[in-house]
């Protein structure tokens, strides 16, 4: 009977097998999407359309302007049905992939995102974003 006290109490250590088995897996799921996550951005630059020396020039690449009412790729009014195929034909054109976004102060923030998007879809490796003084009177 002095055993039976022994074999009735219960297991008081921790098993940390399945600790250790999760720890691993979740290591093995960072290993394998931080490459993913490093590799998903592209290269803004920002300057003002009212400087001279910015960090790109307007001739190098396509120009975008995103009003209140419409958007406009070099100088032409287009629908933002063909937005993509209009813009992935220039980028096909430009050897340095370069897309300068210009804004003015009225423009939503929503419909510059989506011009950021499809930019990258259509191929544009490098994104230079303005925004437009308004004139003061």
């Amino acid at each position: 009977m002095a055993g039976s006290a022994d074999e009735d109490s219960g297991i008081t250590d921790i098993n940390v097998t399945p600790l250790v088995d999760i720890s691993l897996v979740l290591v093995i799921i960072f290993m394998v999407t931080a490459p993913m996550v490093v590799q998903s951005g592209i290269t803004v630059t920002s300057s003002k359309v009212t400087e001279s020396a910015g960090k790109a020039t307007k001739n190098e690449g396509v120009q975008i302007k995103i009003t209140s009412k419409s958007i406009l790729v070099d100088n032409n009014k287009i629908d933002e049905t063909k937005f993509f195929e209009i813009v992935k034909q220039k980028m096909d054109a430009n050897t340095k992939k370069l897309v300068i976004i210009t804004c003015d102060n009225d423009a939503e923030h929503g419909r510059l995102v989506w011009v950021l998007d499809q930019s990258k879809r259509a191929g544009a490796k490098t994104l230079s974003i303005m925004r437009e003084d308004k004139v003061k009177k």
